[in-house]
């Protein structure tokens, strides 16, 4: 069944339920093979390759911040499978809390590109870049993809959604404002479900969450870098502890000391 090479957004939206279904129920062999990168309706490029922003204070620029956010939950919507692909030997609750998240991706997926359309913008329109998905390799274990996918990604995410409600606070956005809200509301959530299952595969594996954390964070930063401003109260209502919200600090110093002393 077509889900990965899918290019349309639609078509992949209609599809997932019965993939999840497939995947949850055993019958992954219905499901096609991971690839590289998925298919898109819009131009894939790195992000350095992708044009300027727009402000916030045009319509253009909201559209823009809307197609960017779109293009996040569209990876995190497949990467959610793809980690039911991979690891079909999983704990069943977590399989089945997995795919609620995706459907609650598809969700926020759908909501950005309908605000997009009455906006009078496409999908497509601008270029789109994978490095979420390209940050998964095929040699993750479970909790190397749970850290990269939902601690550091989706909790990266929660930094980046607050830093864009204070921006948006200024300029006559509300559609865009209320997608942005709901997301980041929901998100927490989804980085929740990260928190608890480390710890808890870690405790399946017989392996410490905190020396876990501490080890394998430096390099998933280092492959995957985050600049955003670390978002405490949010953080911690995902539920980062102390310790690693100080080893979070540490890695911000290090890759990115101009963010020093600006974690709130």
């Amino acid at each position: 069944m077509r889900f990965f090479s899918e290019p349309s957004i639609a078509a992949k939206l209609a599809a997932l339920d019965t993939v999840l279904e497939n995947l949850v129920s055993g019958r992954a062999a219905e499901v096609e093979a991971v690839p590289e990168t998925p298919a898109r309706s819009a131009p894939v490029v790195g992000n350095r390759q992708l044009p300027p922003k727009p402000g916030l204070s045009t319509p253009e620029g909201q559209g823009r911040l809307l197609h960017d956010l779109a293009n996040i939950e569209l990876q995190a919507m497949e990467l959610a499978v793809r980690t039911l692909v991979d690891f079909p030997d999983a704990p069943a609750g977590f399989r089945g809390e997995l795919a609620a998240i995706a459907r609650s991706e598809g969700e926020h997926l759908k909501m950005c590109v309908e605000t997009l359309d009455q906006m009078g913008f496409a999908f497509g329109r601008w270029p789109v870049h994978a490095g979420l998905w390209w940050a998964v390799k095929s040699d993750d274990d479970l909790i190397e993809r749970i850290l990269k996918v939902h601690r550091h990604m989706e909790g990266s995410g929660l930094d980046a959604g607050e830093a864009i409600l204070k921006r948006l606070s200024g300029v006559d956005s509300r559609a865009v404002r209320a997608a942005v809200e709901r997301i980041v509301r929901e998100e927490v959530a989804h980085v929740e479900f990260g928190s608890r299952w480390f710890r808890a595969v870690c405790g399946i594996e017989r392996k410490d969450p905190g020396e876990e954390f501490r080890a394998r964070m430096p390099r998933i930063a280092r492959v995957s870098p985050r600049n955003e401003k670390i978002s405490l109260h949010l953080r911690r209502a995902a539920g980062f502890d102390d310790g690693e919200l100080a080893v979070l600090s540490g890695l911000q110093a290090r890759f990115h000391p101009k963010e020093v002393g600006r974690a709130e």
